[in-house]
């Protein structure tokens, strides 16, 4: 009788951690999302007013960044130094996926900061910067839509489900 409530605390502990896994990552996106806000915030105050290349550009932002996102950003303007790729969005690709911890809506955005940098004027630049944080907010407004009410659904669904597959083993 011991053995199975140890493995029915076991089921419904390992599924609860799953769903506070789920939540935590939820978390951590949101996080990126908006440290990435604040950097495409830097970006065009840079170009706006100092027009500093874009691989010292992507350099700079790597500092004001923290954790993946300056692993991702260092990677481009690493691959922008040695222009590995014939075009900017190539080269962002492979900086992305340098990093494949970084988080999907992140990686995303990312990805649209690539296509918008350096094919255009300054103007076009900011344009498509515009466009990136456009992009980016969207991304954060859908993850924060309701996020508490969400992520407790997951971790009490992943608990419910752990003590239901318990009763089941049982």
């Amino acid at each position: 009788m011991s053995i199975k409530l140890i493995g029915a605390v076991l089921v419904i502990a390992a599924s609860g951690g799953f769903g506070i896994t789920i939540a935590a990552s939820h978390r951590r996106e949101v996080k990126y999302l908006r440290q990435l806000l604040a950097i495409l915030d830097y970006m065009e105050c840079e170009l706006q007013y100092r027009l500093t290349p874009l691989p010292q550009l992507c350099k700079q932002s790597a500092l004001e960044a923290s954790g993946l996102l300056k692993t991702a950003l260092q990677a481009f303007s690493t691959e922008l130094e040695n222009q590995v790729s014939p075009d900017v969005s190539s080269c962002m690709t492979a900086a992305v996926s340098h990093s494949p911890e970084l988080p999907t809506h992140t990686k995303s955005c990312l990805l649209c900061l690539g296509q918008s940098l350096g094919k255009f004027d300054l103007q076009g630049q900011l344009k498509g910067l515009e466009y990136a944080r456009q992009f980016c907010r969207e991304k954060l407004e859908m993850l924060e839509n309701n996020k508490e009410v969400r992520l407790r659904s997951y971790q009490t669904l992943c608990l419910c489900a752990g003590a239901a597959l318990a009763i089941l083993l049982i």
